[in-house]
């Protein structure tokens, strides 16, 4: 027995046909979720699943980053071991409820985040609600801690995008393809007013990822790349296009350019970070030169940002590129668990998101340690799970939480994506 649906374009199709006289039941209630325990019992809990995958990667990812913190700044360093126990929490918390009644949330997350990112920019509110560091207006202070809504953006940003792609429109025509990049326009928008440049990076790479996962044309995804590209090419040698950006951004711009032309001109000033994260790493040689003598080098460089933007220079250093490469190891595995989950799960929505949220990641580790060792240019972002930070540590563990839900549910029925012509 077959079922068969199509909603604007797209068609999806059950091998089992679902109760339609069944009540529809509570979300995220008590009730709720013994109902979903009860059809999950049904349907099959996968156990054993590659979702945990990511979960190993990621615990010694945080492991990882606590020790390295604590090369420089014991206190960064045990604040971060407070967090490890709440990113835990908070992954379980995402874990317990089937995947699928998040779609039903998407819409007031949605107004919640888009609020957040507002609020944060309002020049009213007084800096003891909204910290501004360095210009930036990016952190609500909750006494305790501070918190960036941008991080909450990715998340629910990926679990909009996945629903979208699931329901909404044919994405191999133009219009379908398009108009995602203009929704995804708002968020990346109110995140650059703050401005917060290294996590509005994360979206475009993230969302063409989805969209070829979602089935869309491969033509399409790569004259987006092309023009990413000839983009790239015109912020770092056209002046005139350089002259757009903010003054910062142009000195770190610069301080790249003169980096690959070898002119070290920018050393003492513009590209002083950047020099100083590569000193670190050329000083770690092979395997690391011991926690004392990394201290030691750490204080003596004076680089900035350290236990947080740049701690990839300091596993570097202590580690060596031995250290450097067990990182990049750690994070494919993870990447390699959230695909493989991505994979094996039954419906489109969880494909979506497992893949998104893998991939948002593995971007994300890409460019802050192309910045440390100078191909990219500084702009500001953490290295997931392993940088100081509470609000990054606590949604890079929802991410995996979220990656693990998808690989525990075993669906009652094989949905299949079907684009209609």
């Amino acid at each position: 027995m077959s079922e068969k649906t199509e909603e604007n374009g797209i068609r999806t199709s059950s091998t089992r046909v679902a109760d339609s006289t069944r009540p529809a039941r509570e979300p995220f209630t008590a009730r709720g979720l013994h109902e979903d325990a009860r059809e999950l019992h049904i349907g099959g809990i996968r156990w054993l699943n590659f979702g945990w995958i990511c979960v190993v990667a990621a615990f010694l990812l945080n492991v990882l980053g606590i020790v390295a913190i604590g090369t420089t700044e014991p206190g960064f360093a045990q604040k971060q071991a407070m967090f490890l126990p709440l990113g835990l929490l908070a992954a379980t918390i995402v874990a317990v409820p089937d995947y699928r009644r998040f779609r039903r949330w998407v819409p007031i997350l949605c107004l919640i985040t888009l609020g957040l990112l507002v609020f944060v920019l309002i020049p009213m509110v007084p800096e003891a609600i909204v910290r501004p560091r360095k210009g930036a207006r990016r952190w609500i202070n909750f006494g305790i801690t501070d918190f960036q809504p941008s991080e909450l953006a990715k998340v629910v940003w990926m679990l909009a995008m996945a629903s979208w792609f699931r329901l909404r429109w044919n994405i191999r025509s133009i219009r379908g393809f398009v108009l995602p990049f203009i929704i995804t326009a708002l968020p990346v928008l109110l995140i650059l007013l703050e401005p917060d440049l290294g996590t509005a990076l994360l979206f475009i790479p993230t969302l063409l990822a989805l969209l070829v996962v979602a089935g869309a044309r491969l033509w399409h995804v790569g004259l987006v790349i092309l023009v990413g590209v000839i983009s790239i090419g015109s912020v770092l040698f056209v002046p005139q296009v350089q002259d757009q950006l903010k003054p910062h951004q142009q000195d770190r711009v610069k301080a790249l350019v003169a980096q690959i032309e070898g002119d070290d001109r920018y050393r003492r000033n513009i590209g002083y970070q950047g020099y100083k994260a590569m000193t670190l790493v050329g000083a770690g040689g092979l395997t690391g030169v011991g926690k004392e003598q990394a201290e030691t080098l750490i204080q003596f460089n004076h680089l900035p940002e350290e236990h947080n933007d740049m701690i990839f220079a300091v596993i570097t250093c202590r580690w060596g590129m031995l250290g450097g490469l067990a990182t990049w190891v750690l994070f494919g595995v993870l990447a390699i668990g959230g695909y493989l989950t991505s994979a094996s799960a039954r419906d489109v929505f969880g494909r979506l998101l497992a893949s998104g949220l893998v991939t948002m990641l593995l971007v994300q580790m890409v460019i802050n340690t192309g910045m440390t060792v100078g191909l990219m240019p500084i702009t500001g972002m953490t290295l997931p799970f392993v940088s100081a930070g509470g609000s990054s540590l606590v949604t890079a563990w929802m991410t995996v939480g979220l990656v693990l839900n998808v690989g525990l549910r075993r669906p009652r029925r094989m949905e299949r994506w079907e684009v209609a012509s």
